[in-house]
């Protein structure tokens, strides 16, 4: 059996998308609109910046009501208030993949089990058709 080994708590990226959310808490909300989300977007290292730049694009297409923000410092889109789903750079967490989130206000409900993430390595018309329908879905 492997040994266990001490948690190493947050590192120091989430350490400063806490302090991002934390900051946007205290200000009674986060930073909404979509220049706001354009902002976090060109903040990212390529290749993600390109790919964050067509997830939002495909989201806002698909997804009309959806309002961007930001949220814990991520390019996120809310409906009623709530985020529905979320575009987090793989490179700024130091991972081999970005991840396109879903939150519970988003109706992806399938039986009792259900994904509510996907890692993204490459964007292509699969995974732009599959991201359409997602986003759709969510948000019926």
């Amino acid at each position: 059996m492997a040994e266990k080994k001490p948690s190493q708590g947050l590192s120091e990226d989430e350490k400063a998308a806490l302090q991002e959310h934390l900051q946007e808490i205290a200000a009674g909300k986060a930073a909404e609109g979509e220049g706001a989300v354009m902002a976090k977007i060109a903040e990212m290292s390529e290749p993600d910046r390109a790919m964050a730049t067509r997830v939002h694009a495909i989201i806002m297409a698909a997804g009309p009501g959806l309002k961007p923000r930001t949220w814990y410092g991520m390019p996120a889109y809310a409906k009623d208030g709530k985020v529905v789903c979320f575009f987090q750079s793989g490179l700024k967490y130091k991972v081999r993949y970005s991840t396109l989130g879903f939150q519970d206000a988003a109706n992806l409900d399938e039986g009792n089990m259900w994904p509510s993430a996907f890692a993204i390595k490459k964007l292509t018309s699969a995974e732009e058709a599959r991201i359409t329908a997602l986003v759709k879905k969510a948000v019926s």
